[in-house]
């Protein structure tokens, strides 16, 4: 059985947490990798100190992510904290350094999914792997869980986006 590197996108949102948890719970198998991936944003200010305690405020909350992995037995994880862009540039960048099989993200009205979506013509070049956005459910839904499932082909990449709308975690 191959090793995957499944990639959890880490935001200081409940959705991002309940992200975490459903993978865990719903696609990790033994073996598999989880990477903590967190961006902080890019600065206009040129003080070291400022980037300093960015960088330890993302690296303090990705261990708090890190301790929801710590009660699921046998889960390897890394933590990756660096700079970059909103829009999801760096996370796409990040993603096809790490190897990623699986990008795994809350959806939330800020998502950087958004603003990828609609900065890059082809968002599949940009992250080369399967999607997972996990979503709060609306309101209106029954008990299960529904999930959309979109592919995007281009002549050099597969993408596969998943919109899992849950309503409790089991």
């Amino acid at each position: 059985m191959d090793v995957r590197k499944i990639v959890v996108v880490v935001e200081d949102v409940e959705i991002a947490r309940t992200a975490l948890q459903w993978t865990l719970q719903n696609l990790l198998r033994y073996g598999d990798i989880i990477t903590l991936l967190h961006i902080f944003s890019i600065t206009r200010s040129k003080s070291k100190k400022k980037l300093r305690l960015l960088r330890l405020q993302g690296f303090q909350l990705a261990l708090s992510f890190q301790d929801i992995c710590s009660n699921f037995f046998n889960t390897k994880t890394e933590i990756v904290v660096t700079q970059g862009d909103q829009d999801g540039g760096k996370i796409g960048a990040m993603v096809r350094e790490i190897g990623a099989s699986t990008l795994v993200a809350g959806l939330h009205e800020q998502s950087f999914l958004y603003r990828l979506a609609m900065s890059h013509n082809h968002i599949a070049s940009n992250l080369n792997c399967k999607v997972l956005a996990i979503k709060q459910p609306t309101p209106l839904m029954t008990t299960e869980t529904r999930t959309r499932t979109i592919c995007f082909q281009d002549s050099s990449t597969n993408m596969d986006f998943s919109q899992i709308e849950i309503n409790a975690l089991r």
